[in-house]
């Protein structure tokens, strides 16, 4: 059996009045959780700040970084394994250049994120951070 490819990520977890903060890129039809891949040798943290920064074009304060979880699950034969975090950040959210839309999602909208993304709402749900 072959082994299944791993895509490694890290997201930032935003919630804010029981929705958590979506983005779908350009040239895709699916929201995420915002955040992406490492690049090279960098740590969970390094590449936080740096997709969200190039995503939403605000800075995370490292000093508030909390991990929430990591998920792995199958996703179109390959195995995504997202690592969450949670962080205050300074600036406005806003779309980049790479960012088509952003959304606040509920738990209703579990099925418009992949597999991975909806392991988490699964989680926040339970612990009644999700409406």
């Amino acid at each position: 059996m072959a082994e299944q490819r791993l895509i490694d990520t890290v997201a930032w977890v935003r919630i804010e009045d029981g929705r958590i903060l979506c983005a779908r890129p350009h040239g895709k039809d699916v929201f995420y959780i915002p955040g992406g891949k490492r690049e090279g040798a960098e740590t969970d943290l390094q590449t936080l700040l740096r997709e969200i920064e190039e995503e939403l074009t605000v800075a995370l304060l490292p000093e508030t970084v909390a991990h929430v979880g990591t998920y792995e699950a199958a996703d179109n034969g390959l195995l995504v394994r997202m690592s969450c975090y949670t962080a205050e950040y300074r600036g406005t959210l806003t779309a980049s250049s790479e960012i088509d839309a952003l959304a606040w999602f509920g738990y209703a909208d579990r099925e418009l994120v992949p597999p991975v993304d909806q392991l988490l709402f699964d989680d926040l749900s339970a612990a009644g951070q999700l409406s």
